[in-house]
């Protein structure tokens, strides 16, 4: 249900498993796993004007049972062959199900006219008269099947433009789609020239074309009606749309039907979408809520620019949705009328976050309850360069990978000095939530009479280090502009928190890569003409359940209960007086030395040294035997260092020590009474430590450890997996200043030690430190902002991750496909590269900087159409700590 863009594996997979059976009418049956029932198909060419439509068409269960129909509609690029899972899905759910292949797509016929009322969406009038004649469909009336429609992007526009054209549609669900074609491909007038290119030349090639058909492609326009072909090679050479295009695509779009949409609708719409925005479903849901219509809205995570890691949720929510408007089950939770995907955390590698949902009784809208955030910053002058390159870099479409460069301190955005102005807000004495579309207001003025900007606000942190939320830019054409003019921004739409001490920064510049600016050189001035005002929700909460961040807690009176134990009759030695000097602190050790024992000069641990701040995450690696365990324990209280000293917030650590309340750990597994239920066990500990149950966080701790019924059940018959679990739930008791774990993702499967890995970050970030040992370097290398190296017994490095693996002057761009001899050397050509050769490993380019930086060198390879899949720094932590420990390079 995505939009399909050149060069991605799911589009080639596509075009290249088409196949269809001949003939009308042929049946095939497909077995479920397990217990499932069988879903029977039937395939079939419907004839259209000027078109054959290939059709599938799905139903379970008893046969002469009438039940609600659903039309599933495909993305752009895509067949119906997309939509069979979940085809056969809603099927065995009690409906009947047909899926098509557009015009111009997959094996139908006919070319591509991006919903044209004429053809697209009179062909889906058509479906629903022939499902109108099937036995198995419910009636309305005759000639009026109860009928569904539900689809992505193409397809989601599809199945508004079907609910404003044909009467007979009940309810609709759209997804990561268009309200306005024509402002989404030209906002404000400016050409969206990168997602407009592959939007047409995804459609322009005979790929995936029937056997005979490509006789009705035309040279140079493919699949594409010649009127659509014709606009968009007219927009593309000039550079900007003229009337007649916009005329064109808002004539195709469902806000030419706006007024006569009146079904329930479920809107779907990603945060992280540069084709179609948030803007896109506000409008969709103002129009549809005016003609009485119920209408609830969901931003998921991702979009277009990120894919989507909540296809299924939003699948559930669909077919609820159905149940309720098609079935007329009112008992059907059909959620919240506004819902919204947040993060719990960061991962700066794949872009992938925890997710947890928030929701509100009613929908905010882009501006509600907006607040103003003074900026500061003198007028500015900047310039727009000839040829409009280098672009500054945002979003770049299809390349969500490129999320990595936020591991260089990066990110994916890039504005290049002279071509932007800035102004900066004071830093926040508190977070603000933003919640919808900020906006503000500034005086342009141009030396050419015309100005094309674009806006976008930074969370710029303490250290400085900018991030673009949801890597959104708001494209402004500002004519008459010679004399001055004040021109009100609308900003990008978008849920994000600026933390308290960050700035916002409003950004104004003269390019970007997505987007047509004049070739004409021009010098721009900009000067602030009022505050940037923020639009927040409060009443948008997110449920305590979804916070994974919350299921951090620590067995703070389990360590008393374990020091006492260990300790028992042995004599306390009385501690040095706390220094003040060190009470914000969380660790600092000097000199730590441990021997073994009956050992005068064999050391597990010899002259540590190392100190560690707020808000950090420390991994500490080292070989077996390195003595990073034998550090955790003496840090705990565990056993006695024979030299040095350890503070922790300024106090000396003793067994039994006051300050050991503030720490928390998971250190070499934990023990449970077998015969008691995992819950039981957990509920036992916390009570041994005297604190009020209210302080466990119980329910958030199991959240996390994901053992579900298996909490009831007697430990004794737990895997070793399940128990670490467990272990690491019971390591969550409590909320600790200093969390330390020992190897806590030994026992989990990937997508739980991605959980952990977020957790941590986030944790962290709300000021408390983390110390985790691992052998799991990948690991470390996406969670730790810091490292300890230690071998055998001694401290090797410590420092942040960054200057310990060494950015380095190469860096690893991995492609599509092979690349041809002349690409690998106009790239080694380009201005600021020393080098590019071939990964030994097949994985893309070594590409080695002399003097270019990685988001330069991006620019460049775009401009080259090198087909870029990703791009980060060629030495990982594997190679850097082979390297510091002496192992095998």
């Amino acid at each position: 249900m995505k939009l399909r863009i050149p060069g991605s594996r799911r589009l080639l997979a596509a075009v290249s498993a088409v196949a269809v059976l001949a003939g009308i009418g042929t049946w095939t049956a497909a077995e479920a796993a397990g217990s499932d029932p069988p879903v029977h198909q039937e395939n079939r060419f419907l004839a259209m004007p000027g078109a054959r439509i290939d059709t599938s068409f799905f139903t379970s269960g008893d046969v002469d049972r009438r039940r609600p129909a659903v039309l599933l509609a495909h993305g752009f690029g895509g067949s119906k062959d997309d939509m069979r899972g979940e085809a056969e899905r809603l099927a065995r759910s009690g409906y009947a199900v047909l899926t098509w292949s557009a015009r111009g797509f997959g094996h139908s016929g006919g070319r591509i006219g991006l919903n044209d009322p004429q053809h697209e969406v009179a062909d889906v009038s058509r479906l629903i008269d022939w499902l109108a004649k099937r036995p198995e469909v419910e009636l309305d009336a005759p000639g009026d099947p109860r009928v569904g429609v539900a689809g992505a992007s193409y397809g989601g526009a599809v199945s508004l433009l079907a609910a404003g054209y044909d009467k007979r549609v009940d309810a609709i669900a759209p997804q990561i789609t268009y309200w306005n074609l024509a402002d989404s491909l030209f906002p404000d007038d400016v050409y969206k020239k990168l997602w407009a290119g592959l939007f047409f030349t995804t459609g322009s090639t005979g790929t995936g074309i029937k056997a005979g058909t490509t006789a009705h492609m035309q040279p140079g326009c493919g699949r594409f009606e010649p009127e659509l072909c014709a606009m968009y090679e007219r927009v593309a050479v000039a550079g900007r749309p003229d009337a007649a295009a916009r005329e064109l695509l808002e004539r195709r779009s469902p806000s030419a039907v706006a007024g006569r949409i009146k079904v329930p609708t479920l809107l779907v719409q990603g945060q992280s979408d540069s084709l179609f925005p948030l803007g896109q479903s506000d409008a969709a849901a103002a129009a549809i809520r005016r003609n009485g219509a119920p209408v609830s809205v969901d931003w998921i995570a991702g979009g277009h620019d990120a894919g989507s890691t909540e296809n299924d949720r939003t699948e559930q929510r669909t077919r609820a949705w159905f149940d309720r408007y098609l079935k007329g089950d009112e008992n059907t939770d059909t959620g919240p009328a506004f819902r919204v995907s947040r993060t719990g955390g960061i991962d700066t590698t794949d872009g992938k976050a925890r997710l947890r949902g928030a929701s509100s009784s009613r929908y905010p809208g882009l501006h509600n309850d907006p607040r103003t955030v003074p900026l500061t910053g003198r007028e500015q002058s900047f310039g727009n360069p000839a040829g409009a390159a280098p672009p500054a870099v945002s979003a770049v479409p299809g390349l969500g990978a490129l999320s990595q460069l936020s591991g260089l301190g990066l990110g994916m955005s890039l504005d290049f000095p002279g071509q932007y102005a800035r102004f900066d807000s004071a830093r926040l004495d508190e977070s603000v939530h933003v919640t919808g579309s900020p906006t503000a207001k500034v005086k342009v003025s141009s030396d050419t009479g015309e100005a094309v900007l674009f806006a976008k606000v930074y969370d710029v942190g303490p250290d400085g280090q900018q991030q673009l939320p949801g890597q959104l830019v708001s494209p402004v054409r500002v004519g008459d502009a010679r004399q001055g003019r004040t021109v009100d921004l609308q900003l990008p739409a978008v849920d994000h928190t600026f933390e308290a001490g960050h700035r916002m920064r409003l950004v104004l510049s003269s390019t970007d890569l997505g987007y047509a600016s004049p070739a004409q050189p021009a010098t721009y001035t900009v000067s602030l003409a009022g505050g940037l005002s923020v639009p927040e929700a409060p009443e948008v909460r997110t449920a305590s359940a979804g916070l994974p961040w919350w299921t951090w807690a620590l067995p703070l009176g389990g360590v008393a209960v374990a020091v006492g134990v260990l300790l028992a009759g042995r004599r306390r030695d009385a501690a040095p007086a706390p220094d003040p000097a060190l009470a914000e602190v969380p660790l600092q050790i000097t000199g730590l030395s441990k021997r073994y024992a009956r050992s005068a000069d064999r050391y597990a641990v010899r002259d540590l040294a190392f100190r560690v701040e707020r808000g950090q995450v420390l991994g500490l690696l080292g070989p077996n035997g390195a003595g990073k365990t034998t550090t955790l324990r003496m840090l705990m209280g565990l056993i006695r260092p024979d030299g040095g000293e350890i503070r922790v917030f300024g106090h000396a650590i003793r067994p039994g020590a006051p300050v050991l309340s503030r720490v928390g750990a998971f250190v070499e597994g934990a023990g449970f009474l077998p015969h008691l239920s995992g819950r039981a066990n957990l509920d036992l500990y916390w009570r041994a430590t005297g604190r009020p149950a209210e302080d466990a966080h119980v329910d958030e701790a199991l959240e996390i450890a994901g053992l579900g019924s298996a909490l009831e059940r007697a430990v004794r018959t737990y895997s070793q997996g399940m128990r670490q679990r467990l272990a690491i739930a019971q390591a969550m008791l409590g909320l600790p200043d200093l969390l330390i774990l020992d190897e806590p993702t030994n026992g989990l499967d990937p997508p739980q030690i991605r959980e952990m890995r977020e957790v941590m970050i986030r944790y962290a970030a709300a000021g408390r430190t983390v110390i985790v040992s691992s052998h799991l370097l990948a690991e470390v290398e996406q969670s730790c902002t810091h490292l300890v190296v230690m071998d055998r017994g001694r401290l090797v490095t410590a420092g942040p991750v960054a200057e310990i693996t060494g950015s380095g002057d190469t860096l690893l761009v991995g492609v599509e496909g092979e690349l041809s001899d002349a690409a690998v050397e106009k790239v080694a050509a380009l201005p600021g590269v020393a080098s590019a050769v071939r990964d030994g490993g097949g994985e893309g380019l070594l590409v080695r900087l002399d003097g270019a930086r990685a988001p330069e060198l991006l620019v460049e390879l775009v401009r080259l159409e090198i087909p870029v899949a990703s791009v980060g720094p060629h030495r990982r932590l594997e190679d850097a700590f082979l390297t510091l420990i002496g192992g095998p390079s």
